[in-house]
């Protein structure tokens, strides 16, 4: 029996590349002179069956490493921005690190220990260029519910869902994403953009909104995905007045319908909806009725190789799109003995359809009852004044903790209706909420951190 055959990323670039690039916010480059040159100064042979890490300063020059060392290097491992350098070194050793590509000095990284090859815009021609070995694609958790954890994936497992759509599903788009490239949701944009026959518009630390949505008309974004707080955001800037999108996606994060409503109503001739992805569990699905949660008959079906299933309220799913395994020393299973990774999202059955209701880890304990902030936050997040709320505890000498709701509200909203609108959220969450979930405390605030992963900070007082 033939070995199976391997592709690289490299070849699904296809012939169609006149006019198609990869750009950030000073820099375009176009795949023609990805092909023809090399951004690692011509040394990628010497990455060859190494086990590499990616830690560029941009996330240009990112993807074109990854474009060029997939199907060369044994593995990369993806270093997003917010690492704590600190932990490099134990990350360097649990995924068995021992070249470095970078344009950046790192903490205790040096060419002693490791062979450390510079990046730049591609400026020598590339010599030479074969597919050698399925190239494992190596990144981290979010952390959202501990220390990131290292997770390996296959790039067929990454682009299955990709591939299962077939590149003539988005014919000449150009993608944009909130999120950095190196983390799941990010890589998920920039191969649909490579496999599926386009161009990106990548994102910039840092950047104002304005500026950001700027430079994505700039460069005729029409699709464009991100987390619920990544949209909440761009809502609240009125950036959105001149942005126009056809397709707009959310993921991430627990997408409820107020958010999907002001999405709606800011694109209303883009398509709007939320797909199910995590680090470990890979794409499961997408929503594209514009509601909330998802229909129960997803649930115990096989659908293009995806099978899903609830255990003790949680979400677990089984494909080839799962990750392969923690990577390290001491990492535990990812998935079960049947095959399903556990996903630790909460979700329960209303009627003919599944809602998220939280995290399994992010349970907050009200006088001994557990609650899902997510829960509360829908319910606030439905008022038409605000733009977007966070629930969370604080200590409380009578119950042991209550629950208390930052809002912030729309622009433009009177400071003389504030307590009209205080009075409003706390009868909807009467209306909707059991008495324990109730917020004690209203509080109303300029702004709500968001991580690197786009997803909304949550830290209890």
């Amino acid at each position: 029996m033939s070995p199976p055959e391997i592709f690289a990323l490299r070849e699904y670039l296809g012939p169609q590349l006149k006019g198609r690039t990869i750009s950030d916010a000073r820099h375009g480059v176009s795949l023609t002179v990805i092909l023809r040159h090399s951004c690692l100064i011509g040394r990628s042979r010497e990455l060859s069956g190494r086990s590499v890490l990616l830690a560029t300063s941009g996330q240009l020059l990112s993807a074109l490493a990854m474009i060029e060392l997939d199907g060369i290097a044994r593995r990369m491992l993806l270093c997003p921005p917010d690492i704590d350098p600190d932990r490099i070194q134990a990350l360097l050793a649990d995924a068995e690190i021992d070249a470095i590509v970078t344009d950046q000095s790192l903490h205790r990284c040096d060419a002693g220990a490791y062979l450390v090859v510079g990046a730049g815009l591609p400026e020598r021609a590339a010599e030479g260029w074969k597919t050698e070995r399925a190239t494992e694609w190596l990144m981290l958790t979010s952390g959202t519910s501990g220390l990131p954890k290292i997770v390996g994936h296959t790039l067929d497992g990454l682009a299955g869902a990709i591939i299962a759509e077939g590149p003539a599903r988005h014919p000449n788009a150009t993608w944009a994403t909130f999120y950095d490239i190196r983390r799941y949701g990010g890589l998920q944009i920039l191969l649909r953009a490579v496999i599926g026959g386009g161009s990106i518009v990548l994102s910039e630390p840092g950047e104002a909104i304005a500026d950001h949505v700027a430079r994505l008309r700039a460069g005729g974004v029409t699709h464009i995905s991100g987390t619920p707080s990544h949209w909440r955001k761009l809502l609240m800037s009125g950036a959105a007045a001149n942005f126009s999108p056809r397709y707009v996606r959310l993921s991430g994060e627990i997408a409820d319908q107020a958010v999907l409503d002001g999405l709606a109503r800011a694109f209303p001739h883009a398509s709007v909806g939320h797909a199910y992805a995590s680090t470990e569990a890979g794409v499961g699905f997408a929503v594209d009725d514009g509601r909330e949660g998802f229909p129960a008959d997803l649930i115990g079906r096989n659908r293009d190789g995806v099978e899903m299933k609830v255990v003790d309220g949680s979400l677990r799913i089984r494909s080839q799109r799962t990750a392969r395994a923690y990577i390290g020393a001491n990492a535990p299973p990812l998935a079960d003995a049947e095959g399903f990774v556990d996903t630790g999202d909460m979700i329960e059955l209303r009627g003919e359809r599944y809602h998220f209701v939280g995290r399994r880890g992010g349970i907050i304990n009200i006088g001994g009852l557990k609650v899902h902030p997510e829960e509360i936050e829908a319910v606030i997040n439905r008022h038409e004044s605000v733009r977007m709320s966070r629930a969370r505890s604080r200590r409380s000498p009578i119950t042991g903790a209550i629950v208390i709701a930052d809002v912030v509200l729309a622009d433009g909203t009177d400071a003389a209706r504030h307590e009209t609108i205080r009075m409003e959220i706390l009868g909807r969450c009467k209306d909707a909420l059991a008495a324990h979930k109730v917020p004690a405390v209203i509080r109303f605030i300029e702004r709500l951190d968001v991580t690197e992963a786009g997803k909304l900070v949550r830290a209890d007082a």
